[in-house]
């Protein structure tokens, strides 16, 4: 009984409207007007010759495993750091934090007016030519300036999950492979990783869908732009459902879009889990 009351609200906020959003998958509505008309499978063939949403798919996988990557190499290398024995080092763990609770919206905005303003008037002054185009407006270089910003805030959130991570092993360990001769890259890669390998699969498998599900960074970046350069399935379908009258089309881009999160990131699970065996 105590259970209801949260069953209810996530039947009626979350499960209904998803199903709700299967069935118009399969219809014509504009998600305006009161009438529709069944097309089958009409919007997931279509899907498939859409060279926009091809475009809007390339684009976010290719934004997911390169912030994926990167997001966790940075994240471990400065957990590490954290966890030496630094002076102030619950300070910086703080800092390293506060990106975390930050609303990523005003980030994203904040960081528009300094790719925007800041930076070409600091390259103008001291003649440092790179810096003098905004590379938000660049159609090839637009998707770096999203992906540093992502990767410096969701670094937050993997910094303190490793951190966690790093308080499991044992320091008798490191005593014992320091007697043997061990180096400091020998005691990472043979006692270190494979102890916290449990908290990399977690870090993977959310940086993965953290980043395959990017919309806010690039709706204060970019908008999409320049074109459809950084426009991602999120956004996709977003601007398409809700302001382009393609309620039921892009309903059915959802529906592909959630069965390829799943599929990734159950996959991720079995590759990193059966390694964490092997190791």
């Amino acid at each position: 009984m105590m259970v209801l009351p949260a069953f209810l609200l996530f039947a009626t906020f979350h499960t209904f409207p998803a199903l709700q959003g299967i069935y118009y998958s399969f219809t014509n509505w504009n998600g305006i007007s009161l009438d529709y008309d069944f097309v089958g499978f009409k919007n997931y063939i279509n899907l498939f010759k859409d060279t926009v949403v091809k475009d809007s798919y390339i684009f976010t996988f290719k934004f997911a495993v390169v912030a994926s990557i990167l997001v966790n190499i940075f994240s471990l290398l400065i957990a590490v750091g954290l966890n030496a024995k630094i002076k102030g080092r619950n300070f910086f763990r703080a800092i390293y934090f506060l990106p975390n609770v930050l609303s990523v919206l005003i980030v994203g905005f904040i960081f528009n007016f300094f790719f925007t303003n800041i930076l070409p008037d600091i390259g103008e002054k001291y003649n440092i030519e790179f810096l003098t185009t905004n590379i938000l407006g660049n159609a090839d270089l637009a998707w770096i300036g999203i992906l540093l910003v992502f990767i410096w805030q969701a670094c937050a959130f993997n910094i303190i999950l490793y951190l966690s991570g790093l308080q499991t092993v044992p320091t008798e360990l490191y005593e014992a492979s320091s007697l043997d001769g061990a180096n400091t890259w020998q005691q990472f890669w043979k006692i270190t990783f494979p102890i916290i390998a449990p908290f990399f699969t977690i870090n993977m498998v959310l940086s993965m869908k953290n980043s395959l599900m990017v919309f806010d960074h690039i709706v204060a970046m970019t908008g999409g732009g320049p074109g459809y350069e950084t426009t991602s399935i999120s956004l996709l379908i977003y601007n398409g459902g809700f302001s382009g009258g393609e309620f039921a089309y892009q309903s059915a881009n959802a529906v592909i879009y959630f069965i390829l999160i799943f599929v990734i990131s159950v996959f991720q699970l079995k590759i990193l889990q059966k390694r964490e065996m092997d190791m």
